[in-house]
């Protein structure tokens, strides 16, 4: 949906990306109000909880762009294995473009947090999961089992993951495409 973006808009925006480079205790509220150029009145009147409610805004926002990703890229190719080798070479492409980190990571947060904040954990947990289920849809189309889909989308969410705090620490996508090098192997049929 195209339009004017509001306050509240651009906060979740910035606070997200924020997140996705910083992690959620490298960020204060001060950064994503000089961030974003929104009053801080603004940011207490659509957040009253404060960082907390805005983190878990940001994770959601965050899961619904990498949602709309797997979702354009899966839609180019039928072969799941071939969809799932794309989706990991882009997310590898944009450890080149400092300031698109796209999606990265979730993982971060949830690291930080699962044990400070249930709130932002199962907002973690969900974007997991709704990520993960898009992985076995492929799979079901491709007429892998249902039992066989659910666990081989854990295992590629996992790679992603593990792939994205390997690419951040080497500072390139190399990690990642080696994953997709080994998609095939992994999703050889029954």
């Amino acid at each position: 949906m195209a339009g004017k973006r509001n306050s509240k808009d651009i906060l979740i925006e910035v606070a997200s990306r924020l997140f996705r480079i910083r992690g959620y205790y490298g960020v204060g509220l001060k950064d994503i109000i000089e961030e974003s150029g929104i009053p801080k009145g603004s940011l207490y009147h659509y957040f009253p909880k404060g960082k907390e409610q805005l983190a878990i805004e940001a994770v959601i926002h965050t899961k619904e762009i990498v949602i709309e990703e797997i979702e354009r890229g899966f839609g180019e190719f039928e072969d799941p294995i071939k969809a799932i080798q794309a989706h990991i070479v882009h997310l590898s492409e944009l450890f080149g473009e400092r300031e698109n980190l796209l999606g990265l990571p979730i993982g971060t947060i949830a690291a930080e947090t699962f044990t400070t904040s249930e709130p932002i954990r199962i907002a973690c947990q969900e974007a997991m999961a709704d990520w993960q289920a898009i992985y076995v849809q492929k799979l079901l189309e491709a007429n892998y089992s249902e039992k066989r889909s659910k666990e081989l989308s854990i295992v590629i969410n996992a790679l992603i993951e593990g792939g994205i705090l390997l690419s951040l620490t080497a500072k390139n996508g190399e990690p990642l495409k080696a994953i997709a090098e080994q998609i095939p192997l992994l999703l050889v049929t029954n």
